[in-house]
């Protein structure tokens, strides 16, 4: 990485703007949705999103495309002001010229990694600096991204898992009545989950169920 750097930092100063945007261009459209989903608060919201529909018992309703659209959107939501930083602190100054691509992109990782340390567990960081040998680091900016990058995604999952969980327990509920109320009736042909769906989606739009979804996400960030 600082070779690449080195040498855009080298190339003529009426060619780097132009360079430069280009370069970003295709970078962006390349690494884009590992970014999306490792280095932003879209895989908690995918998998919480994900565990709804599960426990809903709906098969395919609603859509894939509706989930991760929601859950698109609602990543750009939250990392709004995160985005926002990076472009006036980074992006802008770099196609400004004021600064060099070396210096752009370790402008454009602070806001990041502050984003990412904050929602990562110290236990979860700990076991990727301990493997790698790397020493204790004094800031959240002497943390490499090779190693936050991968702790934050285990955090964001065993979250996403928690609240996944809390979730699954008032349709189990629902589930376990159903199955205990057919069995006393003697109907035990009848699948329990046919009886159980209407009375799962009846509850979950009645506690308005996607309005208390989204706000517990919203609230966890």
């Amino acid at each position: 990485m600082n070779e690449f750097m080195q040498f855009f930092n080298q190339v003529a100063p009426d060619t780097v703007s132009t360079s430069v945007k280009l370069l970003l261009l295709l970078t962006v459209f390349s690494i884009a949705p590992g970014i999306l989903i490792m280095m932003t608060c879209f895989t908690r919201i995918i998998i919480v999103l994900s565990f709804v529909r599960t426990s809903l018992g709906t098969q395919q309703m609603p859509p894939n495309q509706v989930l991760i659209g929601l859950a698109l959107f609602l990543t750009f939501f939250i990392m709004a002001p995160t985005f926002k930083q990076i472009n006036d602190e980074a992006l802008q100054p770099l196609f400004s010229e004021k600064i060099n691509l070396e210096q752009a992109y370790e402008r454009a990782s602070v806001p990041l990694k502050e984003f990412m340390s904050e929602h990562t567990r110290q236990k979860d960081l700990a076991l990727f600096l301990k493997y790698s040998g790397a020493k204790t680091p004094k800031t959240v900016q002497d943390i490499p991204l090779t190693t936050l990058v991968p702790a934050f995604a285990i955090s964001e999952i065993k979250t996403a898992f928690q609240m996944g969980f809390m979730i699954f327990i008032p349709f189990l509920v629902i589930d376990m009545v159903v199955a205990s109320v057919l069995m006393s009736m003697g109907m035990m042909m009848l699948p329990p989950v046919m009886i159980s769906l209407p009375f799962k989606i009846l509850l979950f739009v009645l506690v308005d169920g996607w309005y208390l979804v989204v706000k517990s996400l919203l609230e966890s960030f």
